[in-house]
């Protein structure tokens, strides 16, 4: 199991499947996959893609996303990034760059489809799951709801797995009109996560 994931790693690292996707975009970027999972790993954040500044830092969550995440979950910042302890895995490895207005372009399905079957089974069993955004709880959750309902059903997913909304600046506002979030998921999830950690 070991030595297949890190084959994988070094193989995802390497990935340049989407070159030409991302040279038409906006951005006109070069793939630059952020790799994020180690054997043994007790928790698995999955997301959507890397934004801008993680494609430049080549840390997953290395932004302001990623200082409100590590606040929800009650982590600090050695811990989130310590690949033993934390899997990061996103449904695309690589930033997808922005569309013509400047918003973010979906996540390639190619990502997914190439990587993820074979990742999930060689990163095996791992406690707790965690899947931030739509894209993540469709995939994983096989959910055809929004994220605010999905979201919602929290207890429907426990204890092995909790959905979360995107802790992006954008949710401020979804936030505000949802104080359940903060009042009743988020102690729950700060409690499973030091259960799964200890």
């Amino acid at each position: 199991m070991t030595d297949r994931l890190t084959d994988l790693a070094t193989r995802l690292e390497a990935c340049r499947l989407c070159a030409d996707r991302f040279a038409a975009t906006k951005t006109q970027h070069t793939p630059r996959p952020v790799v994020w999972f180690a054997p043994g790993a007790r928790l698995l954040i999955a997301g959507q893609a890397p934004g801008l500044k993680v494609h430049e830092r080549g840390r997953p969550f290395d932004d302001p996303s990623g200082k409100r995440l590590r606040s929800w979950l009650g982590l600090d910042e050695e811990t989130f990034w310590d690949r033993s302890r934390t899997a990061i895995v996103p449904m695309a490895f690589c930033f997808p760059g922005y569309d013509a207005k400047g918003g973010d372009l979906p996540p390639p399905r190619v990502c997914r489809d190439t990587w993820h079957d074979a990742l999930f089974e060689a990163l095996g069993e791992v406690r707790l799951r965690v899947y931030v955004g739509g894209y993540a709880q469709r995939y994983h959750l096989g959910v055809r709801t929004g994220v605010t309902e999905t979201v919602r059903g929290w207890r429907d997913h426990l204890p092995g797995a909790i959905p979360l909304p995107h802790p992006s600046w954008r949710n401020t506002a979804w936030l505000k009109r949802n104080p359940w979030f903060e009042d009743e998921l988020l102690p729950v999830l700060r409690a499973r996560v030091r259960e799964v950690m200890e």
